[in-house]
């Protein structure tokens, strides 16, 4: 598999994960995507495990849209890899879109990509 192809497969996948928290079923999409021992460790310093973060994005009101720029992947061989972007998303009623940087681990268990390990950085936005 290409770089290309290696981005673009897992692109699809995080872009599915950011749609899913657009119509509230992130729950449902990160309970399924993410290995037993996965955790998050978001832009507020805490770091959630796979129950903690199925059963926060199962209350989380939804984003209103997203963007993804700046994408890129580092392969860690054949069945790990590390997918790198800046990620911008709006909530109705917030002042402010977030913007983050983003990297997502991903490993290939049985064929098919699992997150084990999601990280997110908030980037000032200009006033």
């Amino acid at each position: 598999m290409t770089d290309r192809q290696l981005l673009d497969e897992l692109l699809d996948i995080e872009r599915a994960g950011w749609r899913s928290l657009c119509e509230s079923t992130g729950d449902r999409f990160y309970g399924d995507l993410m290995t037993e021992d996965a955790v998050m460790v978001l832009a507020n310093g805490s770091v959630m495990d796979r129950s903690a973060v199925t059963s926060a994005l199962g209350q989380a009101p939804p984003w209103k849209n997203f963007e993804l720029s700046d994408e890129r992947v580092i392969s860690a061989g054949d069945d790990a890899a590390a997918l790198v972007y800046v990620g911008t998303a709006e909530r109705d009623g917030a002042d402010q879109p977030f913007v983050g940087a983003m990297s997502s681990v991903y490993h290939r268990v049985d064929g098919r990509w699992r997150l084990v390990l999601y990280q997110q950085t908030a980037v000032a936005t200009r006033p």
